[in-house]
């Protein structure tokens, strides 16, 4: 698949839902880039609903993608489906508002979901790669529990003993 088979003209579509599917793989990760993920596959469906104001673009993508996991360097398969929503909003420049909202200019010719696909697929990367062997092994962060302690000293058991340096900082005031 190329780079140019991910844009899709809007200026020639009517104002009503259209609809793409694409199956994509290791070249479209070639071509967006190899920094989030190097290679997997997914099909992903994609609506553009074309209004007077907006374009509504319902973001549907499965399937796997091919990570290497942190502590044992094994690569494995990470299963994704994701269901996102994005709103291009006409303005006078194109600026990205939020994760959801993306302003586009009234004269531009296209939009590049692949690029779009390419950002929803990275966020849902996790942070910590981790083989699903080591899901037992994992602990969730909610139940780690940090302890700290200071050194006792063997003579200071009392816990009403006053450390002798703050005795003498109390004899200035």
């Amino acid at each position: 698949m190329r780079a140019k088979d991910f844009k899709v003209n809007i200026v020639g579509l009517s104002q009503r839902a259209h609809q793409f599917d694409y199956e994509f793989g290791d070249e479209f990760f070639e071509h967006y880039g190899r920094v989030l993920l190097e290679s997997g596959n997914f099909t992903a469906t994609v609506t553009l609903d074309k209004r007077e104001t907006l374009i509504e673009s319902h973001f549907k993508i499965q399937g796997t993608a091919k990570l290497v996991c942190d502590r044992s360097l094994e690569p494995f398969d990470y299963p994704m489906d994701i269901d996102k929503m994005i709103l291009f909003k006409y303005g006078e420049e194109e600026k990205e508002l939020s994760d959801e909202i993306v302003l586009i200019t009234r004269n531009q010719q296209s939009l590049d979901v692949g690029q779009s696909m390419y950002e929803l697929i990275g966020v849902e990367i996790p942070m910590k790669r981790l083989h699903p062997k080591f899901k037992d092994d994992d602990l969730e962060e909610s139940e780690i529990q940090l302890v700290y302690s200071s050194p006792v000293d063997e003579n200071e058991k009392d816990e009403d003993a006053i450390d002798p340096r703050w005795e003498k900082l109390k004899k200035l005031k």
